[in-house]
């Protein structure tokens, strides 16, 4: 068996409100993802799992969706994992040298420009503290995953020496700290890298991005998840989106009288402009786009191809 390798700071945020708020809009797009696995004779697949489907919210809403598959597998199930993201499971009966996921979404993105985050009075300032029922429910968000001195202490270095600071303009700091301090490089290669490797190797990926600043906010005591999605650019054409072109990957901060706030440290942009969220997992592996395996020799994979657009319907 085999794997398929799959102070108060100006702060110029973007945040989401209900369309019909005065600072509200409205994009229809649509978001084509079609992976390509490769084999240099035909293999028995086994299951595959997929995270296609964006999550709907106040500011998603799925207008229609497709997915095809090639082979066509025996079985295709959906179901929604324990945080409640939709998953689909592909089983198969046929042995083939190619195996094609053809996904397409189209679905409404409502953003605000320039948002006001409404944080409790009691969370405006860093360091505060989470109340007993919002910890209870936060445990996970809060577990470190991979402890390291290095991830302490690169995480402290973002504080002022009185170790007091507007909790956005922390967050702010440590969103463009990372692009400012790190080297973008893609990855097709399943994993990520450790927080403490990317620190040490100074690159990394989307996914190495969000899960470095995951640990980094998780050492200051706040609570974050992980996001896997898409992201889209307005004129990405002649402006270069790092992540465009490929699943993007960020993460997402609790914050008391905000709620979950999106921050994407590999394009500084915090809220959800042009991020269409798909999975939120405690962890990286826990909301991988795509994944399964086959039976066969492992020197049979000869690699895969992926292919992402957003496109915006609305646009000239």
């Amino acid at each position: 068996m085999a794997f398929s390798k799959p102070s108060r700071e100006a702060i110029h945020l973007t945040a989401v409100l209900p369309l019909g708020s005065p600072a509200a809009s409205s994009r229809l797009l649509t978001v084509r993802h079609v992976t390509t696995y490769r084999y240099a004779c035909p293999v028995r697949l086994g299951d595959h799992h997929m995270m296609f489907r964006p999550r709907e919210s106040h500011d998603l809403r799925l207008v229609g969706t497709r997915l095809s598959i090639s082979p066509e597998p025996r079985s295709l199930r959906w179901l929604h994992d324990v945080l409640d993201n939709s998953l689909a499971v592909a089983s198969f009966d046929t042995e083939t040298a190619e195996l094609v996921f053809d996904s397409e979404v189209r679905l409404e993105h409502i953003e605000a420009p320039h948002p006001d985050y409404a944080l409790a009075d009691d969370a405006q300032d860093f360091p505060f503290a989470y109340s007993r029922e919002e910890r209870l429910d936060l445990v996970r968000a809060l577990e470190r995953h991979h402890p390291a001195g290095e991830v302490d202490r690169w995480a402290a270095g973002f504080l002022p020496a009185d170790g007091r600071i507007g909790t956005m303009a922390l967050l702010r700091r440590i969103t463009l700290g990372i692009r400012q301090q790190l080297t973008y490089s893609r990855r097709y290669e399943r994993g990520v890298q450790t927080p403490a490797e990317t620190l040490a190797k100074g690159t990394g990926t989307c996914r190495d991005y969000a899960f470095l600043m995951m640990e980094g906010v998780r050492a200051l005591g706040l609570a974050a998840r992980f996001v896997s999605g898409y992201i889209f650019v307005p004129g990405a054409e002649s402006v270069p989106v790092i992540g465009g072109g490929a699943t993007h990957a960020w993460l997402q901060v609790y914050l008391p009288g905000a709620g979950w706030v999106d921050f994407d440290p590999t394009n500084s942009i915090i809220g959800n402009r042009n991020l269409i969220r798909v999975a939120v997992a405690w962890a990286p592996a826990q909301a991988l786009p795509l994944w399964g395996t086959y039976t066969g020799a492992r020197s049979s994979f000869l690699g895969m191809d992926v292919s992402v657009s957003v496109l915006d319907e609305g646009a000239a």
